[in-house]
């Protein structure tokens, strides 16, 4: 009797194999920023006990997929899609903590790059793609190395194997990647043409899978031939109604509805189950609204739990999940690196490069790799440097690999701004670059405007010693016609007949303290040529006064920079500290503007005197973001200059090498003679309101309390006024739009200044300029 129970036991335990080890394969499609959508879909299954044991992916899907399949729980890839860095990925930003300041060239107004490469053609190439890959290329390295590294890069030996899409537009076809570097395969699947640039996977350049197989269903099938497909789809993007062709949007649909194939929701089979998150108001390309996004696949799946329950009758409990989970992720070897090698340029270059990460210990960290990387990046020597981390079992660590390409030798930029005011100006550049085991730059670039004249010669050379060094000289003209700027909102019935210019010949070099901070030393032969009226009168046929400045300037600048963008940042701190010693020779010359007064008081005056000046200058400065929001960013500017600058020949020429307070955007297109003191302090709150992506409306206040303000004594007379005994405001409040070509802003702002100053401006572009020889 015994032995007839067992065996009917036997029996019953045999015909109950199939049913409870059901295999269940999940297939997650392409769709952009809907894909995230599969995170609630993942979360709500392995909540409900669902095993998951296959998974194939392509896009947004190969990305979720690939998480889950390298041992990352569904709370962590939620985490990672809610953090500001996922924001910074897909977007093309990345954290200036890591980038490298001390390479940055000066900022320019620059807004469109063509590079030249030198062959027999010369041929121009522009950039082909939207979003910069930096910060994602080392973010899917850090993600997936040491799951990768683990399975071998065996892709049947992660933690659930798996299988994502990519593309090959030469042969027009579906590749399934099932082997190599997880890292890679992730970045290949995601490549969207003209958004990302593609990469090399086989000797083939491949772009995202959805071109040819969005919803990858029939790969589950033939690669794992699971007993039952989930299969969940986020690329709905057929209309019941054709798009209205007035409808503003549908241009922006048309890279979505070229790039993704149709979604065969039948390939998951008569037994499949098929969820298809209510998307209809998300958008592919926004990845902002990311906990909505998930919600809506968690509760498509739940919607969908009975009937998943019903036909999927095995269960993984939770503890079960989290213990193979904890044994795969703990045979994760530690990202310890041996060693760095560098491709895809000559042996001087490859030094170059290796000096950027080389350590005194023997082996080094994700953080050394991190920050090398993030300097090699900042070097604009390089076209392209595409990160990769390769395991080597037998010493158990890691090597970093770097495909680095050198820039094309010329660089070409274009740029400037259009105003509504008479400041408007046009910005070319020119770049040469030149790499071996030292990195040479040469440059050369163009100011023309009617108010607004810059002509600036440079060379650089950077030394990638254990202390990275750096040897420039620049050579620069300045002209500021501030006559041709007399009118803000309406024609100033008292216009500025000053014309300011400058010449410069300047040696430096430079040093970093970290990531964001640099010391440069200075040493600059000056000359400044200033023209001006004595009383704000001009006629024709009248002699402007003339101050000729020449000497030279010495300059320790101790400099940090973390801002986020050129002009009109939310985010990020610029500080400076300089130590400036001048010495030179001031020349004045009086024109013939005169009343008879006046000439009466100057008859007796040389034609022209000559007296020697020197003096220090100590200018502080910082302006940072300190609280930022999720829409709202709260920065202030504090300013000092401490100088014991004489007093020049006149009221004018002492004003106009006086130390200057630029609180505004087009503060330097205006002269302010009420915002000018040897010595000053000066700041004020910047408020910033995020009304919508890329659209800030920015209100600013500041004040400006000199040491001691300049006198005018009868004609040209100049003395100092009591001590702290007046202060001056500026105000702003304006929209700015930040579009690819720069910002357009429309601001009203109003000065506290002799003539009160306020107005309306509107400009497209960047309100930069090159600093004056004094400055």
């Amino acid at each position: 009797m015994i032995r007839i129970m067992k065996l009917l036991i036997l029996v019953l335990t045999l015909f109950a194999l199939p049913l409870y080890a059901q295999k269940v394969g999940l297939v997650l499609s392409g769709g952009g920023a809907k894909g995230l959508a599969h995170i609630g879909i993942i979360k709500a299954l392995e909540e409900n006990n669902i095993p998951i044991d296959y998974i194939t992916g392509t896009s947004m899907g190969g990305i979720v997929g690939a998480m889950y399949a390298a041992g990352y729980s569904p709370d962590q890839i939620e985490m990672v899609a809610l953090s500001t860095d996922f924001q910074d990925w897909v977007s093309g930003r990345y954290n200036s903590d890591f980038s490298f300041f001390f390479q940055k060239k000066s900022t320019n107004p620059s807004v469109l790059t063509a590079k030249l490469s030198v062959d027999s053609n010369l041929r121009l190439s522009f950039r082909s793609n939207l979003i910069n890959d930096i910060p994602l290329n080392f973010a899917l390295m850090e993600l997936f190395s040491q799951a990768s590294a683990i399975a071998k890069d065996n892709f049947d030996h992660l933690f659930v194997p798996y299988r994502c899409m990519v593309s090959d537009v030469f042969s027009q076809t579906s590749i399934t990647v099932a082997k190599g570097s997880l890292a890679e395969a992730v970045r290949a699947t995601m490549t969207v043409p003209l958004i990302y640039r593609p990469i090399k996977l086989d000797d083939k350049y491949v772009f995202d899978g959805g071109l040819y197989n969005n919803f990858p269903a029939d790969v589950m099938k033939k690669n794992f031939n699971p007993d039952i497909i989930i299969g969940s789809n986020v690329s709905a993007k057929n209309y019941n109604e054709y798009p209205k062709s007035d409808d503003d949007r549908l241009m922006n649909r048309l890279m979505r509805f070229m790039f993704l194939s149709k979604s065969d929701s039948t390939l998951i089979g008569e037994n499949g189950i098929y969820i298809e998150p209510d998307l209809k108001s998300y958008s592919a390309t926004n990845f902002n609204p990311v906990a909505a996004l998930i919600k809506q696949g968690y509760d498509a799946a739940i919607a969908e739990m009975p009937q998943i329950k019903e036909r999927i009758a095995r269960r993984v409990g939770i503890n079960e999940i989290m213990r193979r989970r904890n044994v795969f992720n703990k045979k994760k070897p530690n990202l310890v690196f041996s060693g760095v090698t560098v491709t895809g340029v000559n042996n001087d270059q490859k030094k170059y490069v290796e000096r950027l990460f080389k350590r005194d210990k023997k082996v080094f960290d994700l953080g050394d790799i991190k920050q090398g990387y993030y300097k090699l990046v900042a070097d604009e020597t390089f076209e392209t440097v595409y990160p990769k981390i390769v395991y080597h079992p037998a010493s158990d660590s890691y090597n970093f690999e770097i495909a680095a390409r050198p820039q094309k030798s010329f660089k070409i930029d274009f740029g400037g701004n259009i105003a509504t005011r008479p400041i408007s100006n046009v910005f070319l550049g020119a770049q040469y670059h030149y790499l071996n085991r030292k990195s040479y730059t040469f440059g050369a670039s163009l100011y023309s405007g009617r108010f607004y004249e810059s002509v600036q010669l440079n060379g650089r050379i950077d030394y990638p010693s254990r202390l990275p060094l750096f040897l420039a000289a620049e050579l620069t003209y300045n002209h500021f016609d501030y006559y041709n700027t007399s009118s803000i909102f309406i024609e100033n019935p008292h216009p500025t007949y000053i014309e300011q210019a400058d010449r410069k010949v300047d040696l430096k070099i430079g040093f970093p303290l970290n990531r964001n901070t640099r010391v440069i030393l200075s040493s600059a032969f000056i000359n400044n040529f200033d023209r001006y009226s004595p009383n704000s009168r001009f006629s024709l046929g009248d002699i402007l006064d003339k101050t000729v400045f020449n000497g030279s300037r010495s300059t320790l600048t101790f400099e940090q920079n973390t801002f986020n963008r050129k002009q009109y940042p939310n985010r990020g701190r610029n500080f400076l500290l300089s130590l400036n010693y001048y010495a030179g020779r001031e020349s004045y010359t009086p024109g013939n503007i005169a009343d008879e007064q006046d000439i009466l008081l100057t008859a007796d005056k040389n034609p022209t005197t000559k007296k020697f000046r020197e003096w220090l200058n100590l200018k502080i400065s910082d302006d940072n973001y300190f609280l930022k929001g999720r829409r709202y960013a709260l920065g202030y500017l504090f300013e000092g200059v401490f100088s014991n600058q004489p007093l020049f020949s006149n009221y004018y020429s002492t004003l106009l090498s006086a130390p200057a307070f630029y609180p505004l955007q087009d503060s330097r297109s205006i002269f302010l003679e009420n915002f000018r003191a040897t010595s000053y302090l000066a700041g004020g709150i910047k408020n910033v309101y995020s009304i919508k992506r890329n659209l800030d409306l920015r209100l600013e206040g500041y004040v400006f309390l000199p040491y001691e303000k300049f006198g005018k004594i009868d004609f040209q007379g100049i003395e100092h006024r009591k001590a702290l005994s007046t202060w001056q405001y500026a105000a702003t409040a304006g929209l700015v739009y930040h579009t690819p070509v720069g910002p357009v802003s429309l601001s009203y702002n109003i000065y506290d200044d002799p003539i009160k100053r306020n107005g309306v401006l509107l400009h497209l572009g960047y309100l930069i300029y090159n600093k004056r020889s004094i400055e």
